[in-house]
């Protein structure tokens, strides 16, 4: 590596991503750019654990909290603000740190993106209400005749990958199989960046889950959600499923106890890490995986070798 374009910080939910972000963008005067897809709604700072105002006035912060609720953001919006954001960034000689938990922004920032046109809004809400409606497994057996390929890779019971193969079919004519290998190039060089996974023991990191979820709900988190809630919106869109909001929505309408509440929505969240380890080390190839005690002086000696 002859130079550094940007500095990528991955991990589970957490694992002290912002924490080291904020300390590199202190030393090497960064920008922080969310590579998050739940941090990106304006309505979800605390169930989120968006950085804080205090975080932010320490550094800068760009694509969190610009996007409303009520809108289906998707990782080909993101792609576009992220090209954008960094080159604000680059223009303003600072160092881009993007930072988050969503493997797939990263993955498309390295390797690009398939192309696929917007979903005219009536498709996508007829395809969810028909979802809501039939099932996942009949929309799932409609999808094995109307497009095998991509049939073939989503399982039944996937919901909402189900809905989006259904939906480019619908609003294209061709299988989104046939969009992904006419996608866009990457935005990156990831071979110009130092990528860092964090990687915490298991018990510190669902003994940090578990606390971070108790310190949101005396931060506010039952209100943010009452008053998402109170706007009505489609249970299917993004915002609506972040972690922690369908189970303190169902302790709101009294279904449940809070206590339920938190204990069901930490339990998510310890399954999702999971997911989000087996992920990167599967599909994310040429990361450093650190703890996070050791990522700053990890990446403070990949800088200092670029340098030498």
């Amino acid at each position: 590596m002859s130079r550094l374009d940007a500095i990528l910080i991955a991990g589970p939910t957490a694992s002290g991503k912002s924490a080291l972000a904020l300390a590199l963008a202190e030393k090497l005067g960064g920008t922080i750019i969310n590579a998050d897809s739940m941090q990106v709604y304006r309505d979800l700072r605390i169930i989120t654990a968006r950085p804080s105002a205090a975080d932010e006035a320490r550094a800068p912060h760009v694509l969190y909290g610009h996007v409303d609720a009520a809108e289906n953001y998707s990782v080909g919006r993101w792609c576009a603000d992220v090209r954008s954001a960094l080159a604000d960034v680059a223009a303003a000689g600072r160092v881009p740190i993007v930072v988050g938990g969503t493997g797939l922004y990263f993955k498309a920032l390295a390797e690009g993106l398939a192309a696929v046109p917007p979903t005219p809004a009536g498709i996508r809400v007829a395809v969810r209400a028909r979802l809501e409606a039939e099932g996942s497994v009949a929309l799932h057996a409609e999808l094995m005749r109307r497009d095998p390929v991509m049939g073939a890779r989503v399982r039944p019971a996937d919901r909402m990958r189900i809905a989006r193969a259904l939906e480019v079919i619908e609003s294209t004519g061709r299988s989104l199989a046939d969009w992904q290998r006419e996608g866009m190039a990457p935005i990156l060089e990831p071979k110009q960046a130092i990528r860092i996974f964090l990687a915490p023991e298991r018990a510190e990191l669902y003994r940090r889950i578990n606390g971070r979820f108790d310190t949101m709900l005396a931060a506010g988190a039952l209100d943010e959600v009452r008053a998402l809630a109170a706007r009505g919106l489609d249970p299917l869109l993004p915002a609506m499923k972040a972690h922690g909001v369908p189970w303190l929505r169902r302790h709101l309408k009294g279904e449940i106890t809070l206590a339920e509440a938190a204990e069901g929505s930490k339990q998510d969240t310890r399954r999702y890490t999971k997911r989000q380890l087996t992920w990167f080390r599967n599909q994310m190839p040429g990361w450093v995986w650190a703890k996070p005690e050791e990522a700053e002086a990890t990446v403070a000696g990949v800088i200092s070798g670029i340098q030498a």
